[in-house]
């Protein structure tokens, strides 16, 4: 099993790509989350009234500032629906999306890592069946090569888990619940709610099985090309083995 990291261009109707085909000096930076997006807007010219208003238009701004270097923006959009998106192509051939898109000059920039070579050729060929779309590059990786802080998008990481399990999660964490020795007790911890120590429990637990759930597709990322074994797996099954 290797890996590979694939660089694709795609066309589809999108309100983003379409702004970058009308103004070719834009680029668009997104980075999807689990019911909006947020983008960073970019030009090294002065933007024109009419840019202004679609960037407006798009959602609300955040950050904003224009000098010399150019113009910069930060905004919140819901106008993309993720629903059929090229992201859930992604998922459904077993590629992993890396953030963010970028959006310029009319065309929709992503970039994939897969764990088998096979996968990113159905993936083309599914996207293709529907969409104008080129393959930049395909290269093999190494593990080292790979980000591992830019590996988990965050709202992958926490899909599914509700509010009550996300507080009951930051709490513990910032009480110092996971440090060793522990610096609190669940007792203490459920102490601070409004809620009794088992219905804190059985948010804290709920919340830390869905994460590590979620975290298990980046988790065999990382791990995928390593030959160690340093907790002596191979040792033990062949041991168990031996003895059948």
């Amino acid at each position: 099993m290797g890996l590979y990291e694939a660089s694709i261009r795609v066309k589809h109707e999108c309100p983003y790509r379409r702004i970058s085909e009308r103004y070719p000096d834009l680029t668009i930076r997104e980075w999807p989350l689990s019911d909006c997006q947020v983008l960073e807007i970019t030009t090294e010219t002065t933007p024109t009234d009419e840019l202004l208003d679609e960037i407006n238009e798009i959602g609300t701004v955040l950050y904003e500032s224009a000098d010399d270097n150019g113009y910069h923006v930060v905004t919140q959009s819901c106008l993309c629906s993720l629903e059929d998106s090229v992201i859930d192509r992604f998922e459904e051939h077993n590629c992993l999306y890396q953030s963010p898109t970028i959006y310029r000059q009319g065309w929709e920039h992503y970039t994939v890592v897969a764990f088998d070579s096979e996968d990113v050729r159905e993936l083309l060929e599914s996207l293709r069946s529907d969409r104008e779309i080129e393959l930049l590059s395909k290269t093999s990786i190494s593990e080292t090569q790979i980000p591992h802080s830019m590996l988990a998008p965050a709202n992958q990481l926490f899909e599914d888990i509700t509010d009550r399990q996300l507080a009951a999660l930051q709490l513990a964490l910032e009480n110092g619940y996971y440090e060793q020795p522990r610096k609190t007790s669940l007792r203490d911890l459920a102490e601070q709610t409004a809620v009794a120590r088992s219905t804190y429990e059985e948010h804290l637990r709920k919340a830390e099985n869905k994460l590590l759930t979620n975290a298990g597709q980046f988790l065999r990322l990382v791990t995928a090309t390593s030959t160690t074994d340093p907790l002596g797996i191979e040792d033990g099954r062949r041991t168990e083995q031996a003895a059948d």
